[in-house]
């Protein structure tokens, strides 16, 4: 009997031994059964800032894993590697016998952490919620020892789903890719308007929220859509969510070679359009040395934290600029 998924919007139906659009989930005896529990591909080290989370513990070391699949099939991913290596959905049974993975359990993911000195796990690489019951464990244990957990998504999530990881969850980076409903249909296979839905939950729940475009030229980059899409933000998240604005690089994406390359001068446009909304906290990326990644007290103008490449230089005074004493982080 096919057997429902419920992890994220694409609430799959899943036939008796064959997996989901993201490949990790299968139906096994009736059970749907998550073949990558405990067994993350890439587990490393980073800056905070790489995920990128640039208001919330800036400085700080975060304990980074992911495993493989996806529930989105966006067209620039530059993780493909990994996250598309089931290919279509159900193409399962090659692969649930090779190894997916190295076996980390939780304990042993917080033990890592705190033995080189992070303050706090990011579930990132590739999608979490596709993995959410390893995640889940990892969570809990995590904040035990006062560890913070962080999540890089693109917030297509169910609403159970959500509500299930909002008790553990302090801070997230959601890709909103775009402001368009026809973009998500044809570059990732998914909507667009649960993610809106699930991005105002996060906010009323008081996560820490930070949001990342990435500008793909002829793609993304229109700008009646990068103001809308800056509107909501300032309308609907608030006006102090910060704004990730990065460029676009074809040579390394999944199926956009053929795509230029987004120039500074756009990445200062879009920056412009999302000043000219109302938005106080607007960073560049993939674009070294544009001097647009340092943070700028929005009431009186002063430099709090500058940044190169991910060499930080802290102003704050316990979290609040050190001139005017607004809270900053």
């Amino acid at each position: 009997m096919p057997q429902q998924c419920k992890k994220c919007n694409h609430l799959c139906k899943i036939p008796e031994g064959g997996g989901g659009i993201c490949g990790v989930r299968k139906n096994e005896e009736g059970k749907i059964r998550l073949i990558v529990d405990e067994t993350p591909v890439a587990i490393n080290v980073d800056p905070i800032e790489k995920k990128p989370i640039f208001n919330y513990l800036p400085g700080t070391k975060t304990f980074s894993l992911g495993t493989v699949g996806c529930n989105f099939r966006c067209s620039n991913c530059q993780n493909y590697d990994i996250s598309q290596i089931f290919g279509l959905k159900g193409k399962i049974k090659e692969y649930e016998n090779q190894n997916l993975g190295e076996k980390i359990t939780p304990e042993e993911a917080v033990g890592i952490a705190e033995k080189k000195g992070c303050k706090s796990i990011s579930y990132t690489y590739n999608e979490p919620t596709i993995w959410v019951e390893h995640a889940l464990k990892t969570m809990r244990k995590a904040q035990e020892k006062d560890l913070r957990n962080i999540w890089v998504s693109n917030g297509y999530m169910t609403e159970k789903t959500l509500e299930e990881i909002l008790p553990y969850l302090d801070a997230i980076n959601v890709d909103l890719k775009s402001f368009s409903e026809d973009f998500y249909e044809k570059n990732c296979g998914a909507k667009l308007s649960p993610i809106l839905e699930n991005l105002k939950k996060m906010k009323k729940e008081g996560v820490h929220l930070e949001i990342t475009t990435l500008i793909i030229p002829t793609l993304s980059d229109d700008e009646k859509m990068l103001e809308e899409l800056a509107s909501f933000l300032k309308d609907e998240i608030g006006e102090e969510t910060p704004w990730h604005i990065s460029a676009f690089t074809g040579s390394i994406s999944w199926k956009l070679q053929n795509i230029p390359d987004t120039n500074i001068e756009k990445l200062e446009e879009v920056y412009d359009i999302g000043k000219k909304v109302g938005l106080k906290y607007i960073y560049t990326g993939n674009i070294p040395g544009s001097g647009l990644e340092n943070i700028y007290c929005p009431e009186c103008g002063e430099m709090v934290i500058s940044r190169a490449g991910y060499y930080i230089q802290n102003y704050l005074e316990k979290n609040n600029c050190y001139n005017c004493k607004k809270q900053i982080i």
